[in-house]
């Protein structure tokens, strides 16, 4: 099945990434493992912080090259964070990946990607411009990925520790259980399978954001290529028409998915408040 594209050029056709996800599970209730992520324009690719974190060149061979010396920074990073974010969360050393996570959240640049559980969410970021102006002239991107089916791909001790505990994503708690350093999860991943943490709820934009992390393995540079790889796994592109996305905007404030509840506190009203009152 592999990555299905799906283009949307009509604000109908929105419904369909809404209301895809309806599945009805063993209690009879409607819920899914579909995980979303929404960018502003559709060529971005699907790359950690920690994988952008050097300048490109035109040469593939540097990019590798370039690629691999920023994979064996990861653990200077991380250590580094740790050691001076320690006066903020003096557990933040208890494990490596709610220090990556409470990093992630921070700006540091991680292997972790970003993802949501609401389809709204994700269209907020889909149109979430810098320049409010390129609403125009780009088209946006939604991702879908299945959370349930990916983890069949996981080894053995990976998907017992989910059956165990009745979920199909890890938490800091659970995750360290079965990997307690990034070498061992690197190890048992491979380049076949990833796996989606859900961070602790440190602050209210998590909680609003209805976030979960993609846990990256060094095994798999390309996530896109992987996804489209998987056969018996389908993931969805939909490609928001930049012909619509004003218009898409201007309900998704009217369903209150703005900046105001995405990031709360001044910064978001701010930020809420300049695109309100921008002037076309």
């Amino acid at each position: 099945m592999s990555i299905t594209t799906v283009h949307i050029d009509r604000l109908e056709g929105i419904s369909e990434l809404l209301f895809e996800s309806v599945k009805a599970d063993a209690n009879g209730r409607y819920r899914t493992a579909y995980y979303y992520r929404g960018m502003a324009n559709d060529e971005y690719s699907l790359t950690t912080s920690l994988s952008r974190n050097f300048k490109p060149e035109k040469s593939e061979k540097k990019n590798k090259e370039k690629q691999k010396i920023s994979e064996s920074l990861e653990m200077h990073i991380l250590e580094n964070f740790t050691k001076y974010a320690s006066i903020e969360d003096p557990t933040i050393s208890e494990s490596i990946w709610k220090a990556m996570i409470v990093g992630q959240h921070h700006g540091l640049p991680t292997r972790l990607l970003d993802w949501t559980h609401s389809p709204l969410v994700a269209l907020h970021f889909a149109e979430d411009c810098e320049d409010i102006c390129e609403l125009e002239e780009e088209d946006a991107v939604v991702w879908r990925i299945d959370v349930r089916a990916l983890n069949k791909k996981l080894p053995a001790k990976y998907r017992k520790k989910l059956k165990d505990n009745s979920t199909h994503m890890f938490s800091v708690k659970t995750l360290t259980e079965v990997a307690e350093t990034i070498q061992e999860y690197d190890r048992d991943m491979g380049s076949k399978s990833f796996v989606t943490v859900e961070p602790p709820s440190i602050d209210e934009r998590i909680v609003n954001q209805y976030a979960f992390f993609s846990l990256v393995p060094a095994g798999i540079k390309d996530l896109a290529q992987y996804l489209d790889d998987l056969k018996d796994v389908e993931t969805k592109k939909y490609i928001i028409d930049k012909k619509i996305r004003w218009a898409l905007r201007e309900y998704l404030d009217q369903f209150n998915m703005s900046e105001r509840t995405i990031y709360p506190g001044l910064d978001g009203i701010a930020k809420w408040l300049a695109r309100h009152y921008y002037v076309r």
